[in-house]
């Protein structure tokens, strides 16, 4: 019996055991619903717990089986959920429908409906919340125990489309055996998407199970025998320890609680199915027959069942510490010290669309959130990490506009009338004239890419407003750029700059920070008709500064490249007096010039072209005709040659004398 364990053991109560606040909804749920209609019907008991089940029943809450059994009379589905077919049957049969899915479990219903490839439910096949998250699937679902039977069954041939799969979790798995499963998953199948959907109140319920069990003589587990997750938790304690498994007061023995020495310690741990009231007949039970010790110690169970002192009290606006629990595609499960489980949607993460939940947080991290939303009757409150992100932004983007500083970030969306730029996770909205994008330009080119702006209003009304401007930004660095290359400019300095456009005189080329002009002579060593024979617009050029004005800010650049004179090659080449071959290339009234090679062209006099006299020289000479030639002279100061085909004709003396006489 009880009475002969000694009274030096002591007690210790498990952080979390009971009810999961999806159980208490179901169950107040189907209650109210008694109270309306006198007496209401469960698809299969409400709950785990044999005791908890014949409550409901004194209370009007029967269990059926099918929903024939229930047809015109009001219904409750249970906290497990049920099949969608199910589901449609009962609102077509049955004169009113509660749904109490926890919403854990309507979250899995919502992810296996829009997943399009094969689905993996791990978990008991046979239990009623796989079997619904089962018959909620858009597509081929199954149900597995373990990795192995998923590895079987992709073996098999079950998985199509390229190896692709999901993976979801009963609510009740252990998180140990999932963690090892995942990283199994994860290794061999790295297509895989595995979504981490194990309730938050289990995982801690295990998890406080766990510990005591670790340093417990004996563990106490109270709950229903067909329950899922309390048998689960029987499981984790007798790792550690011998544990009992008693669904209510009465069936504790004290055979079980025999051989234990005095400073024995008795843990004690309930389902999510177990009521309080039947854990309070356990400690009840126990404190009858006087079978605790140091009292300066224990903690009374019965007065923290009532007070839930040990929660913290959420309200809306409250700012928390948030410790990430898990993640997944849409939202990240968040531990905030208090009773009901808290979310963080993707949207409240961050201001960023393009972001996903697992960039920004991971398991383990603690995080600043403030509540927006505390819902009592599902037990979850919603959180929001962006706001407090966004807060603080405010404060430093106002710092920033304070300081005139230019700072940098990138553009995530393209909006109504401007862009989005997150800084500090902090929307910053940049007006399409504030860009620098002309009116005829897209907007779109900015997109996901990294710009420079300045801060130009920050507001905190309507939840804080900040504009910014890329075009300030871009005037400032250019006129500090401008200012600096004035300081620095000297003659004989190159560039690389592109044409920005071409007159009939010249070229304009953008060499960075100002803009500078090739005159038509300065384009190329060889003769030039118009520039845009030579350049068009948008092309590289490299270009030399030929001369400068820092008062008038002019700059006047060359594209002929000392290193390149063509000059140079025709001096080191030829000779005066040599005959050589020549390509008439234009003709005048005085003469023709002839190109000697690229670059280089010398002048033909009118009196040069034959010992007869010529009045017009295009009787004689064709441009692009090939003549003979004789250099008579090199002017290396004006780089200057002058050719004569006459001289071809006559002796050389007379060709000498004609020369002094001209």
């Amino acid at each position: 019996m009880l009475s002969e364990m000694k009274p030096e053991i002591k007690i210790e109560i498990a952080e979390n055991a009971g009810f999961c606040p999806g159980v208490q909804r179901a169950v107040d749920i189907a209650e109210k619903a008694a109270e309306k209609y006198g007496k209401v019907y469960t698809l299969g008991e409400l709950i785990h717990n044999e005791d908890a089940v014949a409550d409901l029943k004194r209370k009007g809450v029967y269990a059926v089986k099918t929903p024939d059994e229930a047809e015109g009379n009001p219904v409750v589905i249970r906290s497990h959920g049920v099949p969608k077919s199910v589901e449609n049957e009962v609102r077509e049969k049955c004169a009113e429908v509660f749904d109490a899915t926890c919403p854990f479990v309507k979250r899995i219903h919502g992810i296996v409906s829009g997943i399009d490839s094969t689905v993996f439910v791990l978990g008991d096949k046979d239990h009623p919340e796989v079997v619904g998250i089962v018959g909620n699937a858009s597509c081929k679902a199954y149900a597995c125990r373990n990795f192995d039977e998923i590895d079987a069954l992709i073996q098999s041939g079950a998985v199509k489309d390229g190896g692709k799969f999901a993976v979801v979790v009963q609510t009740t798995f252990d998180r140990g055996k999932f963690d090892e499963y995942s990283e199994n998953i994860r290794r061999k199948y790295p297509r895989a998407e595995i979504y981490d959907t194990i309730c938050n109140a289990t995982d801690k319920r295990q998890r406080s199970a766990r510990e005591l069990a670790k340093k417990a003589d004996l563990m106490i587990v109270v709950g229903g025998k067909s329950s899922s997750n309390t048998r689960r938790l029987a499981e984790i304690c007798g790792e550690y320890c011998k544990t009992v498994f008693v669904s209510n007061a009465g069936e504790l023995s004290g055979q079980a609680l025999l051989g234990l020495s005095a400073g024995s310690l008795v843990g004690i741990t309930a389902g999510a199915s177990t009521p309080r009231y039947i854990i309070k007949e356990v400690h009840n039970k126990m404190n009858e027959e006087n079978i605790k010790s140091n009292e300066n110690n224990e903690e009374d169970f019965a007065s923290l069942l009532e007070q839930d002192q040990s929660f913290t009290r959420l309200y809306t606006n409250k700012r928390v510490k948030a410790t990430v629990v898990s993640v997944s595609k849409k939202e990240a499960v968040v531990e905030v010290g208090a009773k009901q489980t808290g979310y963080i949607v993707r949207e409240e993460l961050t201001n960023d669309p393009n972001a996903e939940v697992e960039d920004i947080v991971k398991p383990g991290d603690v995080i600043d959130a403030v509540v927006i939303k505390v819902d009592d009757n599902v037990g979850t409150v919603a959180l929001s990490k962006k706001r407090i992100d966004s807060a603080l932004g405010l404060e430093k983007l106002a710092a920033v506009k304070e300081a005139n500083e230019t700072i940098e970030g990138v553009v995530s969306q393209v909006v109504k009338g401007g862009v989005i730029v997150i800084y500090e996770n902090t929307r910053v909205f940049i007006p399409g004239s504030h860009t620098g994008i002309p009116r005829t330009g897209k907007l779109e080119e900015l997109l996901k890419k990294p710009v420079k702006f300045k801060i130009i209003e920050v507001s905190n009304e309507r939840g804080g407003r900040v504009v910014g401007s890329i075009r300030q930004a871009t005037k400032e660095i250019r006129d500090a750029e401008r200012a600096k290359f004035w300081e620095n400019i000297e003659v004989g300095q190159r560039f690389e700059g592109e044409v920005r456009s071409i007159e009939s005189y010249g070229v304009f080329v953008d060499i960075g920070p100002v803009d500078g002009l090739i005159h038509t002579a300065d384009l190329t060593w060889n003769r030039v008709g118009h520039p845009k024979d030579i350049v068009n617009v948008g092309d590289k050029i490299n270009v030399i500064v030929k001369s400068f004005d820092a008062e008038k800010k002019r700059v006047s650049l060359t594209a002929k490249d000392p290193d390149e004179n063509p000059w140079l090659k025709f001096t080191a080449e030829y000779k005066q007096g040599e005959i050589i071959k020549a390509t008439i290339v234009s003709i005048m009234d005085f003469g023709a010039f002839a190109q000697i090679i690229p670059g280089v062209d010398g002048l033909i006099h009118i009196s040069q072209i034959s010992t007869e006299r010529v009045t017009d020289i295009n009787t004689v000479l064709k441009i692009g005709q090939e003549v003979d030639v004789k250099i008579i002279e090199i002017d290396n100061e004006r780089e200057r040659v002058s050719l004569s085909i006459r001289a071809l004709s006559e002796p050389e003396e007379e060709t000498e004398s004609t020369e002094e006489q001209e």
